[in-house]
């Protein structure tokens, strides 16, 4: 079965990886992303002349900032930008079809570089520019957003690293010349200009490699977790002691009183956005501290690798071996149900639960999990996608056939602080719409407190027998070997 780029292109693994690429999946986005400091701290010049290129363009944009008011035609030219789906990295997760960066982000972007950045490409304080600045001071833009952004405007030298390859590596069969559009910015003119690449042919479009060593996995080194985290640290580092006293005035002034965790981190927020020159001293202490992104990244991106290629990969080999396993159902409702059934075997009595495990140690993480039933669809007739929201809140996957056939699937984890919640709204769900019983729930536990954790929210909201509810079982203690437990929807 064809997963990865290596076995679609008829390369050996170890060719891509001495490459330094990382060998994607090409039936599901992997949660890896691009990280603009790594290119900016690194010690290979190619890298930092690519951070240069993204703050060049920056500057540009900040220079039509300054003039006002941009024609909105201007605005999508030159600051929306599509997903590099070809990449197939992020967080769409069914396929490779991301969101991209949209009108909401453009606008953001133009506001905060006359205004809130408006020191930006002059930075006194920061040994550089920074483009993760944006996801500091704005909700909603994360590593997701400025990894999209990074790619666009590195994106031809992603297509030569990958025709390079391509042409030494792979057959001409396998290949075609691309026109690719928004390659590179001409600032005489003030547009994108587009050029042709020999690329890795798949279906009607073509694959992009990445190199490792830009990629990292749980977050850009620069980001807000940390700036609010570690925002009390922060003000020690400012010089001025005016203005060390007026931030921490107006700390504690936005502060409740007995404020709880969360409390707090609203209050550092609501602190930077009152006084953004704070991200400058926070960026200087992630640049003084810069050497130690590298390291974490790689070592990341190589406990994903380890998860996403050498094990996620064992699971289609186990259901392969399920001889109907790929050509179940009749019907949406009954092709996930079967899938969920299979996974939930092979994850309790067919040793598939080691999937979850790396050197002993559980990888407790949702978007794993999706990962994995994704792979159970390979050469489905179905549409399966990610994220679905038809008015009822969004869920994991939404399978379909046509309009008429269309059923939802959602994981969680027992351990998820929000799961009581989730199956409350689930169950009024059930009772107000009329295709609820399409709807399946899967819960995944770890241990047995968090079995009894989910019995007891269970038995709460009054639904122990609902059938659409599925535990599976992923503890590593407990499963003998050879053993042939039956495949109930519910256990006991």
């Amino acid at each position: 079965m064809k997963i990865y780029f290596s076995d679609f292109f008829s390369v050996r693994k170890s060719t891509v990886e001495k490459y330094g690429a990382f060998n994607i999946s090409l039936l599901s986005d992997l949660p890896l992303f691009v990280d603009p400091f790594l290119l900016f701290n690194s010690r290979k010049k190619k890298y930092r002349a690519l951070h240069d290129r993204i703050i060049d363009y920056l500057r540009f944009l900040k220079q039509k900032s300054e003039q006002g008011k941009l024609d909105p035609e201007l605005l999508l030219t030159w600051y929306v930008f599509s997903e590099i789906k070809q990449n197939w990295l992020g967080f769409a997760g069914e396929s490779n079809r991301g969101r991209g960066l949209g009108r909401g982000f453009a606008t953001a972007l133009h506001a905060n570089l006359g205004k809130i950045f408006g020191s930006f490409g002059s930075e006194i304080v920061t040994k550089g520019s920074h483009l993760e600045k944006l996801c500091l001071i704005r909700e909603g833009v994360g590593r997701d957003s400025i990894s999209d952004f990074t790619n666009n405007l590195i994106l031809e030298f992603l297509l030569e690293y990958t025709e390079a390859f391509a042409i030494k590596r792979i057959g001409p069969a396998l290949r075609q010349k691309f026109a690719v559009p928004r390659v590179r910015f001409n600032y005489d003119t003030e547009s994108w200009e587009s050029a042709t690449y020999d690329l890795p042919r798949y279906g009607d479009t073509y694959v992009l490699l990445t190199p490792k060593d830009i990629l990292t996995k749980d977050d850009t080194w620069i980001n807000k977790a940390d700036l609010v985290d570690d925002f009390k640290s922060i003000p020690d580092a400012i010089p001025n002691a005016q203005l060390r006293a007026q931030i921490n005035n107006y700390f504690k002034k936005v502060l409740p009183r007995d404020p709880k965790k969360k409390d707090e981190r609203k209050a550092a927020f609501e602190t930077v956005q009152h006084f953004p020159e704070l991200i400058d001293f926070y960026i200087k202490l992630k640049e003084d501290t810069g050497d130690r992104a590298a390291s974490i990244s790689a070592a990341v991106v190589e406990l994903s690798q380890r998860l996403y290629e050498r094990q996620f990969s064992q699971l289609p080999e186990l259901l392969r071996k399920e001889t109907s396993f790929y050509s179940l159902g009749r019907d949406t409702y009954e092709d996930a149900s079967q899938r969920v059934v299979f996974l939930k075997e092979v994850i309790e009595n067919k040793g598939g639960h080691r999937i979850f495990y790396i050197d002993g140690v559980p990888l407790e993480r949702e978007e794993d999990l999706h990962i994995l039933y994704r792979l159970t669809w390979y050469a489905t007739d179905s549409d399966v996608t990610r994220e679905a929201n038809d008015g009822r809140g969004p869920v994991d996957f939404k399978v379909s056939r046509g309009s008429l056939d269309k059923t939802l699937v959602e994981f969680k984890l027992a351990k998820n602080s929000h799961l009581e919640r989730n199956l409350q709204h689930q169950a009024e769900i059930y009772q107000k719409a009329s295709d609820a019983h399409r709807t399946i729930k899967v819960i995944v536990y770890f241990n047995m407190a968090e079995k009894k954790r989910v019995d007891a929210i269970l038995k709460r909201l009054g639904m122990t027998t609902n059938k659409d509810i599925v535990l599976i079982d992923a503890r590593k203690n407990n499963k003998p070997s050879g053993s042939k437990a039956g495949l109930s929807r519910r256990e006991g």
